[in-house]
């Protein structure tokens, strides 16, 4: 399966875990489970219905200990990331924050919240899958701060919030199994948000950092719109992204909302779960790169020469060429290489490097083909290889045509390869 988040009003830790909870409802007993194990049962959350007037979908609510929930700051998406908050790791307190009351504030350092988690007895996967979220927003709040990473305190409301929101995506993560991820392009918002460190640009400088390498747009409405939390969980997630061209199917969908109310714009985000491309066809199926191009100032030989080192590269599968006419009836070369679909940058590179063209058009199909395997068998002293597939209508075999050259005259290489095929055709499936 293929998960996608679709940002539409953005992306914060409790979005991701409602909207998920939404299209996968049979993992909430799950969910809640592994938030009150990671918390020694100090929190709970609830998946609360919700709506604002145009959609209607799930909101995820943490509740502190005691039961009372403490309400996540209402002008941004719960920032609950704090850098190192008052200083305290300047003085000497070093028993990473808990329930350490530091100029009135309570704070848990990363490394005591990475301890703890790793008492807890969070399953294995589901433990790696949150230190990894965690560590990457630890690692971002201590360069925009300039402190160790050991050092990064979150204050603790917000390190609740931010335990439960983290630790129930990765329960979802490990329980839904997707073999991809994929994000939409991320709205930037604009303005300021509040935080102890006061007010800090939008996206925060720690989102910044965790968002490097995403799309992002602006849709002209202000605000956060993407937490440090709900950044740490894309880059974990969505961080290795293939978006996937052609047809697959769309099997569930799931609304989640977040605290703030947007202007004029649903604040959730979606999820879309698609089957995974290919399980409905044969396995033979796959992506093809195509690359085409025109060659018109590069002499035959060594054109020729260029297109046998393209056709030697490991990335590419199969090169032709073919006349065509251009302007004012000049005849060039028509290119048409087929690669690996995922590594297409490459088989370019190796087309510009061989050839003089300097531009030329690719894009990615689908293709199919069927099992096949190369057996070498001997006629008359010879070794023949014979190509043998396994069609719908039963196995065919075919020689290669280098393998008969030695013999003279085309009667006789026929004999040859027709009795190498039936060769072939009679070995046994264990040798073949």
């Amino acid at each position: 399966m293929q998960i996608h988040l679709d940002a539409v009003g953005g992306v914060a830790g409790d979005m991701v875990v409602a909207a998920l909870l939404d299209a996968f409802p049979e993992h909430e007993a799950g969910v809640r489970e592994s938030v009150a194990r990671a918390s020694r049962g100090r929190t709970a959350c609830a998946l609360l219905a919700h709506g604002d007037g145009v959609l209607q979908g799930r909101r995820f609510a943490v509740t502190g200990p005691g039961g009372e929930a403490p309400e996540r700051p209402a002008d941004d998406h719960a920032h609950h990331h704090h850098g190192h908050g008052d200083h305290h790791h300047h003085h000497g307190h070093h028993d990473h924050g808990h329930h350490h009351h530091g100029g009135g504030h309570a704070h848990q350092h990363w490394s005591g919240i990475r301890r703890d988690l790793e008492a807890s007895g969070l399953t294995p996967a589901v433990l790696s899958h949150a230190l990894a979220i965690f560590g990457h927003l630890a690692q971002a709040e201590a360069r925009v701060h300039g402190i160790p990473v050991e050092e990064v305190a979150f204050h603790e409301v917000g390190a609740w919030d931010s335990i439960a929101d983290i630790v129930a995506t990765a329960h979802l993560a490990d329980a839904i199994g997707a073999t991809g991820w994929s994000v939409s392009a991320l709205p930037l918002g604009s303005g300021r948000v509040r935080t102890q460190h006061g007010p800090l640009p939008v996206p925060a400088p720690a989102t910044a950092l965790l968002l490097e390498g995403f799309l992002t747009l602006d849709d002209g409405v202000p605000g956060e719109r993407v937490t440090p939390t709900g950044a740490a969980i894309l880059r974990h997630l969505c961080g290795e992204q293939t978006q996937r061209g052609g047809p697959r199917r769309l099997l569930r969908s799931g609304l989640g909302f977040g605290t703030k109310t947007l202007p004029g714009l649903s604040n959730v985000l979606r999820v879309l779960a698609f089957e995974e491309q290919g399980a409905t066809g044969s396995p033979g199926h796959r992506e093809l790169g195509v690359i085409e191009f025109e060659v018109d100032d590069q002499s035959a030989e060594d054109l020729a020469m260029g297109l046998e080192r393209l056709r030697a590269h490991d990335k590419i599968f199969d090169v032709v060429q073919m006349p065509v006419f251009g302007k004012k009836g000049r005849m060039m070369t028509h290119v048409r290489a087929l690669a690996r679909a995922d590594a297409i940058e490459e088989a370019i590179e190796a087309c510009f490097r061989e050839t003089t063209t300097i531009g030329l058009r690719h894009h990615v199909v689908s293709g199919a083909a069927l099992r096949r395997r190369l057996d070498t068998v001997e006629v008359a002293g010879q070794p023949v290889r014979v190509k043998s597939v396994d069609r719908p209508g039963g196995r065919t075999a075919k020689a290669e045509a280098d393998d008969a050259l030695a013999t003279e005259g085309h009667a006789a290489r026929q004999r040859m390869r027709r009795e190498a095929e039936r060769l072939a055709l009679d070995l046994p499936e264990d040798e073949r």
